[in-house]
């Protein structure tokens, strides 16, 4: 299991990369291909053609991390976009156990409305001097 800090994102490569990519391979399709700073941070997710190898590349403080993952049968199976997609940690752990993200239902879930002001807004704090 991943855990993750809070402003990591998660994107997935929809096109099939050559699982012989390694560390600099994979960051430069991150850099030049995705439109990405393979420094940041972020978690980038590849998939082979056949489906069943991915890798999943990241940046942190001492430096690239590649988790390589393998399906003995079935396929991955990635949401559906032009280049890229950002899926959320709950996603990528579905996406990595083979679990089909189209078949999946997510449930309604409480989610405050950041749009609509607040009804008993807390007025700032001020100091005087």
């Amino acid at each position: 299991m991943l855990t993750l800090p809070l402003g990591v994102r998660i994107f997935v490569a929809l096109d099939p990369v050559d699982m012989r990519k390694s560390f600099d391979g994979l960051a430069a399709l991150v850099q030049h291909r995705l439109g990405l700073d393979p420094l940041s941070g972020h978690l980038v997710l590849f998939r082979n053609k056949r489906g069943n190898l991915m890798k999943l590349i990241f940046y942190d403080r001492c430096g690239y991390t590649i988790i390589f993952r393998r399906l003995e049968r079935g396929t991955f199976q990635l949401p559906e976009g032009a280049i890229q997609a950002e899926v959320d940690l709950g996603q990528l752990a579905m996406i990595l156990e083979g679990i089909d993200l189209r078949s999946a239902v997510r449930r309604l879930r409480y989610s405050r409305d950041q749009d609509r002001p607040r009804e008993n807004p807390i007025p700032p704090i001020s100091f005087r001097t």
